[in-house]
């Protein structure tokens, strides 16, 4: 879990506000996030903006010097004000260029509304529906994410707080894509059971139109750290889709590489030339980071990543679920 440690000096007047420490030279305040039992995750603070608890999730909003303003939820950094384009654009882009003509979405999860930023920046884009559970967390991004206030205004935009998995259920309308933006799966957490065998069958693919395509984060994916939920996940998505296509990125601010699956049961053929193409065309504004030669990069695993995914064999079920270090605080009532 993350943790928030004073500097020596403490915090100025018992506020949040580091910016004024008194009692000599002023030393950093940092946030630490413990990665695993032996590892942690640290970086100095500007300031606090907030914290407090939904009826799911602890959330964090803090000021730090590296990655300006970082969400963090559960005691996991979400999402930094700095890097937070290359998850978000790995993310939609690679499904909905892959579709030859993605009119309908559903995200599943993405309450911080940076998904269906990228997603509306299509222009093919008839109609986004963004499903999320905590509607303290949407509020509270609503306010405090400057760089979303337009896509939450979008009239393309339905916003649904409700869990995804009833909301599925609950519609009789298909989708071209579906989007996986949701928590990492961690013990305690509130949506480990939307990476399971049974949830992508028989609620995700039965949701889907003809050629669709489902996508999801998949959480860590580097060299040692992909065997937690990312190897599993994939490994999941393969019994249930035709065609699957793992790939990943470094993100700085989470001090790892991030891994994301796509999945169909269309086969993914575009080539470099035609993603270019399909960028130029359809997306208003220019990507960051993403572009046909970069998604070929991402989807170029290492060899031992490789062969891990090749070689693993669990299937993710709520009875032999995996998860990734940390626990949550879903209120189960």
């Amino acid at each position: 879990m993350g943790e928030l440690s004073a500097c020596s000096n403490g915090f100025s007047n018992g506020n949040n506000d580091l910016n004024n420490a008194v009692g000599g030279p002023r030393k950093s305040c940092w946030y630490e996030e413990e990665i695993d039992n032996d590892l942690r995750w640290c970086f100095a603070l500007n300031s606090i903006l907030h914290t407090g608890a939904t009826q799911y999730q602890d959330i964090q909003l803090l000021d730090t010097k590296p990655f300006g303003k970082a969400l963090v939820i559960d005691g996991k950094l979400q999402s930094a004000e700095i890097d937070e384009f290359i998850y978000h654009e790995c993310l939609v882009h690679p499904p909905l260029l892959h579709h030859s003509n993605p009119r309908s979405i559903f995200i599943m999860g993405g309450g911080e509304g940076s998904t269906a930023r990228e997603l509306l920046r299509h222009k093919t884009v008839d109609k986004v529906v963004m499903c999320d559970i905590d509607v303290e967390v949407v509020d509270f991004c609503k306010s405090y994410l400057e760089v979303n206030k337009e896509a939450f205004s979008d009239p393309r935009l339905e916003l649904i707080i409700n869990d995804a998995r009833a909301e599925l259920e609950r519609r009789e309308e298909h989708y071209d894509i579906i989007v996986g933006d949701l928590a990492d799966p961690i013990e305690g957490g509130p949506c480990y059971q939307l990476y399971t065998k049974s949830f992508y069958e028989f609620i995700v693919k039965p949701k889907l139109n003809q050629g669709g395509i489902f996508v999801t984060q998949a959480g860590p994916a580097g060299i040692f750290s992909h065997t937690e939920v990312f190897s599993c996940i994939f490994n999941t998505l393969k019994q249930v889709f035709k065609y699957v296509v793992p790939y990943s990125a470094h993100i700085p601010s989470y001090a790892d590489t991030w891994g994301w699956v796509m999945a169909s049961d269309t086969p993914f053929v575009t080539s470099v030339d035609e993603l270019d193409q399909r960028i130029k065309q359809r997306i208003k504004g220019e990507n960051r980071y993403l572009d046909g030669k970069t998604f070929t990069s991402t989807s170029t695993l290492s060899k031992a990543v490789r062969k891990s995914l090749n070689n693993e064999t669990h299937v993710y079920s709520e009875g032999n679920a995996r998860f990734i270090y940390g626990h949550g605080r879903h209120n189960q009532a």
